[in-house]
């Protein structure tokens, strides 16, 4: 029999098997995989957030994989046809997929022409044909022609026999998985054009005549493949090598079909027979099976993989570096309809809204600036914040000459995305949190706060409008959501919150906190003021005892009665402070920050049977720097001035960006001309680069060279090799490191001829 699932989970992720039984009795408790990682180290050993995750899922796989093992059992059982062999197969099925090929004959269905041949008397026909191929099958089967079982003649008795003997190889367990295996490792994906949508689909045109090793296709290659086949204008087939000849050959798996069935053409009588028969039970019933499986199994992991990017780009994003506690005028800009403007205080307050009119048609610049400037003086305005899209180019220069004029105000200018803000300006969360604001003023606001802290305003948005996915909408949408949601969780638990001023997005997910409970303290906050205490939460209706457990070391509160409060340290480990403070004969406050005092502490002292030595270093780490915020350092991009358009861009120049989206072929990078650049693979570093996370994350500024402009197409190649010549350079490219094909570094579909002169 298989081994435990917590000894399959333990091999898989790398720990334990004591590890993993801790995790899951943890989570079937209701602990949250934050809570687990940060706080119960003891009890799993420091299994971290990634390995948890990992385990969270695979528990459930191998748990309904169980669930699926005991009624395929039951059921193959209750007709009779359980036998011992058959009951250890299934026992030892590592997969779902070989779970339902062992179940693929005992399954119920429809009436096939199999069983009717059945019921007509055919099979003893079958069987002997199979078993002595010396018979002549017309001579055979004359003798179960019968009118009144349906047999009319001795072609009708031989259709009968093949479809019963098509359909017992076709579901051959162990048949089917050697030629899923052959497939797999040898098959070839081919992609033709449908006639008459070449025109039509022409974004596709990489794929008209296309053909890949199944294993060797990336992700976003394969779901470029199947969107072209869900809108019409691919058809895809799966071939073995040798169909592909000219001229074709047999597909080794229809000769692995009869093989394995004892089939062969040795000049007998019914060789011929059979051996058509096992070509058209690999032809009709056995590749379109498989490939369908085959082409499941592709879709699947390269929705994974897709799934994978998004959750990084999107941790990447949400971690981004906040610009802090300050006074900001928050612009959305746009031509016909205005800039909208808010002006929001160090908590993310609004304090004022307008609408000025500073681009064509109603341009009226210096009236634009006149009322930037008073609401600037009015409230103290320390940083603009610039919404990325229509416009922004124009609106920056307002914001640089607003600048200019207020030097005493020492402000800054920093364009940020506006990823999602309409969606969130229009969403029903901020009408009840603006019921006083216009939509369009909404996104303004958001627009300010994404600034102060993206991580606190980007939980506000369906994370799909976000802009950072790759094929997003190609995938199972409950599995996004799935892996996104855990994203969100970790990152805003890895950071904390503040109880007295995060907004009820934010509080619903912090571990243990459902969106009732995260609705509950803010109301609580607000009819009773700002909690003075973490213990002041139990106050607040419906939060028992187990949510204040899961969700306590991750909410801060400043300046209240108990400095611990503003750290991470959980309040159930409070008493082991105390014995420091007790052995240091020092008060808290002497104690918190003092770096020297705190790393010549013997940790090991202060274990006990409940907070073993983990934790301990966690407490002295967290009281020398309480509160500390794992985002990096606030840094912004400079775009280039004059460069505003993709019309204003040539060959060869240098230019600032920030890193919007990676993918697995390439970087996509925010140049300030409305369109983002791609950096392919290939040119993102002077060393071979096999995932472009290695060198790139969402949010980083960088430094490009523009290799090529697409103008018509709206398509930018950039490079971050600045030394990479350009077209027109004399000195051609220096080759990547260790040197690769076209092949292996050529992003395909749509982007690829953006890339052509990548060439090396």
């Amino acid at each position: 029999m298989l081994p435990s699932i917590e000894q399959r989970i333990a091999a898989e992720i790398g720990a334990r098997e004591m590890q993993v039984a801790a995790a899951v009795a943890l989570l079937d408790e209701g602990a949250t995989v934050p809570f687990i990682s940060r706080y119960r180290k003891e009890a799993t050993d420091g299994l971290d957030d990634t390995q948890l995750r990992l385990l969270e899922e695979r528990l459930a796989y191998l748990r309904e994989l169980e669930d699926r093992r005991i009624a395929v059992t039951s059921s193959i059982a209750e007709q009779g046809k359980l036998t011992p062999e058959l009951e250890a197969a299934i026992g030892n099925a590592e997969s779902k997929q070989r779970l339902e090929d062992l179940y693929l004959p005992y399954k119920q269905k429809r009436r096939t022409k199999a069983q009717i041949a059945r019921e007509a008397g055919l099979e003893p026909l079958a069987d002997a044909l199979l078993s002595d191929p010396l018979l002549d099958p017309e001579i055979e089967a004359a003798g179960y022609v019968d009118a009144e079982k349906g047999v009319t003649d001795v072609k009708a008795a031989l259709d009968g026999a093949r479809q019963i003997l098509m359909e017992r190889f076709s579901e051959d367990a162990a048949l089917i998985g050697r030629l899923r295996e052959e497939l797999q490792t040898k098959g070839v994906l081919v992609a033709t054009v449908v006639a008459g949508q070449e025109e039509a689909g022409a974004k596709f045109r990489d794929y008209f005549s296309y053909s890949e090793a199944l294993k060797n296709i990336p992700s976003h290659r394969a779901l470029a493949l199947f969107r072209g086949r869900k809108e019409d204008v691919l058809r895809l087939a799966l071939k073995m090598p040798e169909e592909l000849q000219e001229p074709a050959q047999t597909s080794p798996c229809q000769i692995k079909v009869a093989s394995h069935c004892g089939v062969k053409d040795a000049n007998r009588p019914a060789d011929r027979w059979l051996m058509e028969t096992a070509r058209w039970a690999w032809m009709v019933k056995i590749s379109l099976h498989l490939e369908l499986d085959l082409l499941g199994g592709l879709r699947e992991r390269a929705e994974e993989e897709a799934i994978r990017v998004f959750a990084r780009n999107l941790h990447d994003l949400l971690l981004a570096a906040p610009a802090g506690p300050h006074a900001t005028l928050g612009l959305d800009p746009g031509l016909r309809t205005g800039v909208k403007v808010a002006v929001v205080d160090a908590t993310g307050k609004v304090l004022d809204t307008s609408t000025i009119f500073p681009h064509e048609p109603r341009r009226d610049w210096a009236g634009s600036i006149s009322t930037l400037a008073a609401l600037a003086r009015k409230h103290g305005v320390d940083l603009i914040s610039i919404g990325n899209g229509t416009a922004s180019r124009e609106t920056d220069r307002l914001a640089a000459e607003l600048i200019g004029l207020l030097p005493e105000l020492r402000m800054k200018k920093i364009v940020v995305s506006e990823a999602g803000a309409s969606v969130y300006s229009a969403s029903e969360l901020a009408a009840k949190e603006f019921p006083e604001l216009d939509v369009t003023l909404r996104g303004a606001v958001s627009i300010a706060r994404r600034l102060q802290d993206p991580l606190a305003e980007l939980v506000k948005i369906d994370p799909k409008s976000i802009g950072v996915g790759q094929y997003q909408h190609d995938v199972s949408q409950t599995r996004l959501m799935k892996s996104l949601d855990a994203v969100v969780e970790d990152c805003v638990n890895a950071v904390g919150v503040d109880v007295n001023t995060a907004s009820v997005p934010l509080l619903s997910r912090i571990s243990g906190l459902s969106a009732t409970l995260a609705a509950n303290i803010v109301a609580h906050r607000d009819a009773n003021g700002p909690f003075l205490s973490r213990n002041a939460l139990k106050k607040v209706p419906r939060l028992g005892e187990k949510a204040f457990e899961q969700a306590a070391g991750f909410l801060r509160v400043s300046m209240g009665d108990n400095p611990l409060d503003a750290s991470s340290v959980h309040p159930e480990a409070y008493p082991v402070v105390s014995r420091i403070l007790e052995d240091i004969k020092k008060r808290i406050g002497e104690v918190i920050g003092d770096g020297k005092l705190l790393k010549a502490l013997d940790a090991k002292k202060y274990t006990d049977e409940k907070f073993g030595l983990p934790t301990v270093e966690d407490i002295l780490r967290e009281l020398e720097k309480p509160g500390r915020d794992p985002r990096p350092e606030f840094k912004s991009a400079s775009f280039r001035e004059g460069v505003e358009s993709i019309k204003d861009l040539t060959p060869g120049m240098l230019l600032e960006g920030v890193i919007t989206n990676v993918a697995n072929f390439g970087a996509f990078v925010d140049i300030g001309v409305h369109q983002d650049g791609l950096v392919h693979i290939s040119a993102l570093s002077d060393r071979y680069v096999k995932d472009p996370h290695e060198v790139v994350k969402a949010g980083d500024v960088v430094h490009v060279k523009v290799l090529e402009v697409d103008e018509k197409r709206k398509r930018i190649a950039l490079t971050m090799r600045l030394k990479d010549a350009v077209p027109g350079d004399k000195k051609p490219a220096p080759a990547a490191t260790p040197a690769r094909t076209q092949k292996e570094v050529a992003p395909a579909g749509a982007m690829a001829d953006a890339f052509a002169k990548l060439k090396r």
